[in-house]
């Protein structure tokens, strides 16, 4: 068996590097061997002069890396991959460059878990949900943390296994006793060790010290271990110099000793062994576990500590005794009463000293080798191409977070995180897609939300018409206009929404209303230059066309719309590149979607063998990879040039979920329903970082996907994408004639199951 190892890993000077380093010794040591290599996580700008088994490297901050050392692992004949899983040790927001290489992994995977938060952000518990839906197993090293991922993250416990921290055999250990001073050999010395940070409450022991040494001169408190490198980076020695400066303030400097390395196991053996006391002081509880509590356990040291979640579990039973957070005087009296009665001492040493050797990394070793043939073992499950989904299997239509931006005027622009953004005001492009949204919803469901929320909107776009009849787009949050003339991707925008309530309109009085905006605005169609708004406007018209095909006079303003935008394709697209521009810039399944509907209304067979061919050059495009990934707005797509994959826009997906819709009730073919709902599944997670957008807890869709992660704002342009690309799916899977019907699936959510919402 070929197992790939991905991790910090030594030299490099980290708990997890370590961690894995005495992990791959103790598979090495077990009776069946299995062939070892490690894909090395580097942090930003280092390099390490790394063993022979570190094949392969990944720089922190560089995605492809991922996505090449995945490629690596499914060209090499490995069998099984370990991830050592730290947020903070991968790169993007929260590790999130993680997923994209466990997503494309071939063979099976196991994630060793060394953080579970108890209160973790979005991002972070959707990384940790999905690492755990995609792996074979997930380990964890205490019992609280299998409470945690049960009740927090919803991970079935039956894909969770419990392995202690290992520890070295320092029985075993060349025990070399010159590395700690002569003169601290008979010394009460006090040891604690690992890098430095302010967390760490390394200050509590030094202000317990005063009444231990009153009583006891003899003792020395010696901290051993390097600053840790991101708190270096950022502010040097500032902890360990604001430490030694409070030695001196306390009149303590000459019995506190700082060893500026990082500490071998046979040097760390040397310490634990010549210590009577071994102390954790940290300073919050969040800590599910600890390499240096153990090593301390298993090297047979009586251990003192606050009482953090691992502490707590460890030391029960009388391997340890526990002192409140930052309770100095606390630790003073703790450390006065061991030294004074030495019984109390050496029984919690024999007791530690008992316990750690269950934890040595041999026994600890042989149980990861049993847990990954195991794994091995099982035939993983065939992954099939979703269906259509069954309705029910969608995530529920709730409009909480729709009706949370809407006031009284309409539809707030922008959020902060889920809360309504009052500062950024209101544009007419929101409005209008609202009122499209809410027209479609009350297609599926009669709610409340029509009756309350479609005069709101509809009102907002007449009080931004002009008496010429163009649209302004932004109004400040005190109603005051912010332009003239808006864009005209927002003028087509709400001609498309005014055409959509012309043929879906619940009552004669919408209708009305809108036919009056709507004719006010034609004089305006001509003038437009720019495909976008054209596309859109073209989308609005069809829309009134098909309420209205006897109005001939539209058919000729459809078609002076459309041929600008067939001369365009005429003019720039070759037998390489088929596309309307140059470069693919953004919303680009709107120009084939409103070519599709143009042929819908007018038979126009050249236009849908346009729309067609610029569709599937699209696809090849952005469907390459087994998900949908749309041209990044961080930089355009020219011709010949590399395609960006960030920043990536939540209305690029909704018009590849309309492009699709029309493409089939356009050929119905039914080929284009499935890549609708492989489209839709970009909002739910199957996309390049491999994380949701839908917030299943606002009920808000995020703002987009950039290189360092998930934009969390909810503004309403991402979630009126969203709801309007759900109901598309939604209205398409009721549609289904009966003996068409699926069955009832979950498989469209992979990173949100049905039940929630």
């Amino acid at each position: 068996m070929k197992i790939a190892y991905i991790a910090s890993y030594y030299p490099r000077e980290c708990g997890i590097a370590t961690f894995t380093e005495h992990l791959i010794k103790a598979m090495k040591c077990q009776e069946t061997t299995p062939e070892v290599c490690v894909i090395a996580m580097n942090d930003e700008g280092q390099v390490y002069d790394y063993p022979p088994e570190v094949t392969f490297t990944v720089r922190q901050y560089h995605m492809q890396d991922y996505l090449d050392a995945a490629s690596w692992v499914n060209d090499n004949g490995v069998d099984l991959v370990v991830v050592q899983h730290e947020f903070g040790i991968f790169g993007g927001e929260s590790g999130i460059f993680l997923l994209p290489f466990l997503h494309k992994l071939k063979v099976p995977f196991i994630t060793t878990f060394h953080t579970v938060l108890k209160a973790p952000s979005y991002l972070q518990k959707s990384i940790v949900r999905e690492i755990s839906r995609q792996a074979a197993r997930v380990v964890v090293m205490s019992r609280l943390a299998i409470s945690f991922l049960e009740d927090i993250y919803e991970v079935p416990a039956e894909k969770i296994s419990f392995i202690p921290h290992g520890v070295p055999d320092f029985e075993k250990l060349t025990i070399c006793t010159e590395v700690v001073p002569e003169a601290l050999r008979e010394r009460k010395v006090i040891f604690t060790f690992g890098l430095l940070s302010r967390n760490k409450g390394i200050e509590t022991v030094i202000n317990a010290l005063p009444q231990v040494i009153e009583r006891h001169p003899d003792v020395m408190y010696v901290v051993a271990g390097k600053t840790h490198p991101a708190v270096l980076r950022h502010a040097g020695e500032e902890y360990r110099n604001s430490l030694k400066q409070l030695g001196k303030d306390l009149g303590v400097e000459d019995h506190v000793m700082f060893l500026d390395e990082f500490l071998s196991e046979n040097d760390l053996f040397a310490w634990l062994t010549c210590s009577q006391i071994y102390v954790t002081p940290y300073l919050s509880e969040a800590q599910i576990t600890s390499g240096t509590l153990t090593y301390a356990m298993g090297a047979g040291a009586a251990v003192l500590s606050t009482p953090y979640w691992y502490a707590r579990e460890l030391l029960a039973e009388g391997r340890g005794r526990l002192f409140g957070f930052a309770q100095h005087e606390a630790l003073g009296q703790l450390i006065l009463s061991l030294f004074d009665e030495p019984a109390k001492l050496e029984a919690l040493r024999t007791n530690a000293l008992a316990y750690g050797r269950e934890l040595q990394w041999s026994r600890m070793g042989g149980r990861y080798l049993q847990l990954a043939m195991k794994v091995r073992s099982t035939p993983r499950p065939k992954q099939l191409a979703p269906p259509m989904p069954d309705a029910a299997a969608l995530p529920p239509l709730n409009l909480t977070h729709i009706r949370r931006l809407t006031d009284d005027t309409g539809i707030v622009q922008h959020a902060k995180y889920g809360i309504p953004n009052l500062k950024e005001g209101y544009c007419v492009d929101d409005n209008a897609r609202a009122l499209m949204m809410l027209l479609m919803a009350q297609q599926y469901r009669k709610g409340k939300e029509g009756p309350e929320l479609l005069p709101v909107y509809l009102s907002f776009i007449h009080y931004m018409q002009t008496p010429e009849g163009n649209f302004r787009n932004f109004l400040s949050f005190s109603r005051q206009y912010l332009d003239e003339v808006g864009s005209e991707d927002s003028f087509g925008r709400t001609v498309w929404a005014l055409g959509y309530l012309i043929r879906f309109a619940p009552n004669n009085s919408y209708r009305e209303f809108a036919y009056e905006l709507y004719h006010r605005s034609i004089q305006h169609f001509d003038a437009l230059e720019h495909l976008r708004g054209r596309a859109n406007t073209v989308i609005g018209v069809c829309h009134y066309l098909m309420q209205h095909p006897a109005d001939e006079g539209m058919f000729h303003v459809l078609e002076r719309l459309v041929l600008p935008m067939t001369d365009a394709w005429e003019r720039n697209s070759t037998r390489e590149w088929r596309w309307y521009e140059k470069s693919m810039t953004y919303d680009n399944g709107i120009l084939p979607l409103a070519l599709l509907h143009a042929a819908e209304v007018t038979g126009n067979e050249r236009w849908r063998e346009i729309a067609l061919e610029s569709l599937s050059f699209l696809e090849n495009l952005t469907m390459v990879h087994g998900y949908f990934s749309p041209v990044g707005n961080n930089g355009w797509h020219c011709e010949g040039g590399a395609c960006p994959v960030f920043d990536q826009q939540a209305i690029e997906t909704m018009a590849m979920v309309l492009l699709y819709r029309q493409a089939h009730a356009v050929t119905g073919d039914a080929t284009y329903l499935e890549k609708m709902v492989h489209c839709y599944q970009w909002f739910l997670g199957e996309n390049v970082l491999r994380i949701p957008l839908y917030d299943h807890e606002t009920h808000g869709c995020c703002d987009g996907l950039s290189a360092e992660g998930l934009n969390r704002n909810q503004g309403a342009e991402s979630t009126l994408a969203y709801f309007i690309s759900h109901l598309t799916v939604l209205n398409c899977c009721e549609a289904l004639p009966k003996q068409e019907k699926p069955v009832r699936t979950t498989i469209i959510s992979t990173n949100i199951i049905s039940k929630i919402g």
